[in-house]
């Protein structure tokens, strides 16, 4: 009798939610940082942690950002570095105003579309030295310290030339990803002497030291960001593509300059949602929620049957148009404001069948994608929200000799089909995956926020404001719950949306509600992975405090003080 209660009260106890906590916010998995001089919110603790360094040393939110930026480089190459492209919104306590900076980089002026088509290349490809763009990185960190910073460059790059040098222990999340990218990178040059450990993929918990990294660095705190393009490191980067037989030149680099660049924004129940205009995906947040704020969210229930169609419906409208019409702005004159407006949802949304999961979406007429995410806010009242890549993980696979950096291959991201707003051209910046996001009430800043994850982004940013909005959890709590990534819309690179697409679901959702969406046309599977990873800030004008938090899917940490 003893051991059948015993197994009865195991039974129970396997039963219960596990994340049951005391103050009721069972979906969460810890409870948000509170602080009201300072907090960052990286998707790596150390980070993190020198973000707040310096803070305390005096340093802004815009020194703190970069400075964190800087750090994940060195301990998360899995998802970020100067060899890749940089988005951020900040806000100016002192103009009371947003700014927003695409720090995207343009394809070589030497890489002609003729070349693809006498090489009978159908896509860009996804590695080697076809897909590299001009790095914007360093130059969007020159914009942002020039026009913000308060501290020398070299204070703020001294901690991750520490970390470079010194080493650091590889977290949990970096070590799978540093495997996986390993597996497809291996084989090409400098890979092994830069990112592995005498040609040991390192391992969570081994100390990794990237020596080459902490001298480039080293350099550019001595010679000034700029120096990334018109100096030593552009001069090893060139030769580099050109012995690859690439098009990348100095003179590319030379002429890069980053843009700033006006924040586009809707309003959402009485919030004003921000995000940054094409040639990034930013506007199909802004769609999204125009088509989805009509219904009453609120009252149908997190993960409930109508919830969930809703959501997946109205992202296959806004990534219809994704498709045809988001592209460098520069080449592609589109009425962007046209596609963000109220109206233009409406007309959008009479396509939208509430009983039934649709094969197929036309784009609207409206002629008359590892990544890392991070947000910081300082006791004077100013935010960065940031976002940087190297788009596939670690990026191209091109390791310029001795600098301790990955090249992108954001130019994967072109098409070569004609008639594409997308199409490649030299000196053209590809359609961009990754988005930082804003949210202003009555003119005052209230959420610093973004997800990391290619196509999942724009889902994620709207899923994260349907659950603090629409379904009233906290910050945390936001980030923590089960979340759906829709694939299989047609793509910016060509290639149309054919069936209803995959929904997947992460687990938490009710089998009743799947069966039932499976019933009204969805195809769902389950993925572990794919569903992004989420940092943000959130200020109380009340108490005037910051809140933050940071997901278990990643490494991260959110702190404040």
């Amino acid at each position: 009798m003893k051991y059948f209660i015993l197994v009865v009260i195991v039974l129970i106890s396997l039963s219960s939610p596990a994340q049951d906590r005391i103050t009721g916010m069972s979906r969460s998995s810890r409870s948000e940082v509170i602080a009201n001089h300072g907090m960052a919110a990286t998707s790596q603790p150390l980070a993190t942690q020198v973000a707040i360094e310096i803070l305390k040393k005096g340093g802004n939110a815009i020194d703190a950002a970069i400075a964190a930026n800087a750090v994940l480089g060195v301990v998360e190459p899995t998802g970020c570095g100067i060899g890749g492209d940089l988005y951020a919104i900040i806000w100016d306590v002192s103009t009371k105003k947003l700014y927003g900076i695409n720090g995207s980089g343009r394809s070589p002026v030497k890489l002609t579309l003729d070349y693809f088509r006498s090489k009978n290349i159908r896509n860009i490809p996804s590695y080697g030295p076809l897909p590299v763009t001009v790095p914007g990185c360093v130059d969007a960190w020159a914009e942002m310290h020039e026009k913000f910073g308060l501290l020398p460059v070299e204070q703020i790059l001294e901690p991750a030339i520490a970390y470079a040098n010194e080493g650091f222990p590889v977290s949990e999340v970096v070590a799978y990803y540093w495997q996986l990218n390993a597996d497809r990178l291996m084989k090409y040059p400098n890979f092994v002497e830069t990112f592995t450990n005498n040609g040991n993929i390192p391992a969570k918990g081994e100390i990794f030291r990237n020596p080459a990294l902490a001298h480039t660095y080293s350099l550019l705190a001595r010679q000034g960001f700029r120096s990334f393009y018109d100096g030593a490191v552009a001069d090893t980067i060139a030769s580099f593509i050109a012995s690859q037989g690439g098009f990348l030149t100095k003179a590319d680099l030379m002429a890069h300059r980053s843009e700033w660049v006006e924040p586009l924004s809707t309003n959402y129940r009485g919030y004003d949602v921000w995000e940054l205009p094409p040639n990034g995906q930013g506007i199909a947040v802004l769609q999204m929620l125009n088509m989805i704020e009509p219904y009453d969210i609120g009252s149908m229930g997190f993960g409930s049957v109508a919830h969930l169609h809703l959501f997946i419906e109205s992202k296959k409208l806004a990534f219809e148009d994704r498709a045809k019409y988001y592209a460098d702005p520069a080449f592609a004159k589109v009425d962007v404001n046209k596609l963000i407006s109220k109206s233009y949802a409406m007309e959008r949304m009479k396509l939208f069948d509430p009983a039934k999961a649709s094969n197929t979406y036309p784009a609207g007429n409206i002629e008359s994608g590892n990544t890392i995410y991070l947000t910081v806010a300082d006791k004077e009242g100013n935010f960065v929200s940031l976002i940087q890549s190297n788009y596939r993980g670690m990026g191209s696979g091109m390791v310029p000799p001795e600098l301790g950096f990955m090249l992108q291959n954001r130019g994967e991201l072109f098409a070569l089909d004609e008639n594409h707003l997308n199409l490649y051209a030299p000196g053209k910046r590809p359609f961009h995956t990754i988005i930082p996001g804003f949210v202003t009430k009555n003119n005052i800043p209230w959420l610093s926020f973004g997800l990391m994850g290619g196509a999942m982004q724009p889902q994620g940013h709207v899923q994260i404001l349907m659950n603090l909005i629409d379904f009233g959890m906290n910050l945390q709590e936001a980030g923590d719950v089960s979340r759906i990534n829709h694939e299989g819309s047609s793509q910016p690179t060509g290639g149309k949306m054919t069936d209803s697409g995959w929904v997947n679901l992460e687990t938490g959702f009710e089998y009743e509600v799947i069966r039932e969406l499976m019933k009204m046309g969805h195809r769902i599977k389950f993925d572990v992975g794919g569903y992004g990873g989420y940092q943000a800030i959130m200020w109380d004008e009340k108490n005037k405090v910051f809140y933050g938090a940071s997901e278990f899917r990643k490494d991260g940490q959110a702190a404040g003080y």
